[in-house]
């Protein structure tokens, strides 16, 4: 046959392949090894906030499945296969061939037809890897502490320096996806593993970046207005002024500690985790005091008379003001405080340098402020 004649009619069999295609839907075409007691598989569609049952299918005599679906958008959708998960980024127009062995503990699997879901699958390796290093080192630890009978601070003092640089190290490897992968729907996905009080600055810069990216999606629409919202009182950025009673009623504005580091501590006396992390505060300010850290205390209390006690009885010796109004304070509402305990550090020239820091992160953190030099 004519070499020509070879090309041309390669090249129409692509034109016939990519017709057949439908524009309006995506098919997930599935092979499983192994299936065991396995007789069906289902579908799961996950939005901002939940994952929820769209489709289900019963395997062939042969072991295969199709299953066809319509989505406005690009999304992530799990197969349920038994107790097993698989994630799968689809949109319409798709044709996407799935093969795994149920047989295969590792859960490994292939996947055609969709560039995103072999981007989401190679996260899931990574975040795989770290989660099962973090796993292994809490493990040891638990292991250890059962054969002494009790918790302790020595084992402690071993294993959370170990605890703490994997989960760093995760968070690393998980910003290079992100940034290598902007685009990406995967590297959405990624971003929203990350703590957001730890990556704050760059989970903000991300949203900068993807916004009106993913069309539709629900999830990236909700991750962007999350981002914008925590963009003015997120770290690099000015915290807004503000101005708050104490408890004789004279007002204290955060103006008033310009030229001074300040950390607004927002608590309540109704608040368990608050009380569990004051010593710690008070630890801290006995130590930096006298280097120039302020404290601002604002509590969300309603009665006054239980604020100023619960003050007195952790021995907070720094300023308190307090709006009165639990959650629905104006500081409170301007702060975009949602769950206490919250703190911000405020530098001399009135940017937030830190947020949320408590335990030995807010003691690192002060040090390297208020001990530069020593």
């Amino acid at each position: 046959m004519n070499k020509r004649i070879i090309l041309y009619s390669a090249a129409l069999l692509t034109l016939v392949i990519a017709s057949c295609k439908d524009k309006n839907a995506f098919t997930i075409s599935g092979t499983l090894s192994n299936p065991g007691k396995v007789k069906k598989v289902y579908l799961l569609e996950a939005d901002s906030t939940r994952i929820n049952m769209v489709d289900s299918i019963n395997l062939s005599e042969d072991n295969k499945f199709e299953i066809k679906h319509t989505s406005p958008f690009a999304n992530l959708y799990k197969l349920r296969i038994g107790s097993s998960i698989y994630d799968v980024i689809a949109q319409n127009g798709e044709a996407i061939e799935f093969k795994t062995d149920l047989a295969d503990t590792t859960h490994t699997y292939t996947i055609s037809g969709s560039d995103e879901s072999g981007k989401i699958q190679e996260f899931n390796k990574l975040s795989n890897l770290y989660g099962d290093k973090t796993a292994k080192i809490a493990n040891e630890y638990q292991a250890k502490a059962e054969a002494l009978g009790h918790e302790s601070d020595s084992l402690m003092s071993i294993y959370r320096p170990r605890f703490i640089a994997a989960q760093s190290e995760y968070g690393a490897a998980t910003l290079k996806f992100v940034n290598d992968n902007k685009k990406s729907l995967a590297a959405l996905y990624a971003a929203l593993s990350l703590d957001q009080n730890k990556y704050e600055q760059q989970l903000v810069a991300y949203a900068d970046e993807i916004k009106g990216t993913f069309a539709g999606n629900p999830a990236a629409l909700q991750f962007v207005k999350q981002m914008e919202l925590a963009k003015p009182i997120s770290v690099g950025h000015k915290a807004p002024e503000f101005s708050i009673a104490d408890a004789n009623g004279k007002q204290i504005k955060l103006s008033d500690y310009k030229g001074k580091y300040v950390m607004l501590d927002f608590w309540a006396s109704w608040c368990g985790p608050c009380r569990a992390e004051m010593p710690n505060v008070v630890k801290q300010y006995a130590a930096f005091k006298g280097k120039g850290l302020n404290i601002l205390g604002i509590s969300l209390d309603e009665e006054k008379g239980a604020w100023l006690t619960a003050a007195k009885q952790m021995n907070m010796g720094w300023e308190q003001a307090s709006d009165l109004q639990k959650w629905g304070g104006a500081t409170e509402r301007l702060y975009h405080i949602e769950a206490i305990p919250a703190n911000f550090i405020i530098d001399p020239q009135g940017n937030i340098v830190a947020k949320n820091l408590a335990g030995a992160d807010l003691e690192d953190f002060l040090k390297k402020t208020f001990n530069k030099g020593e």
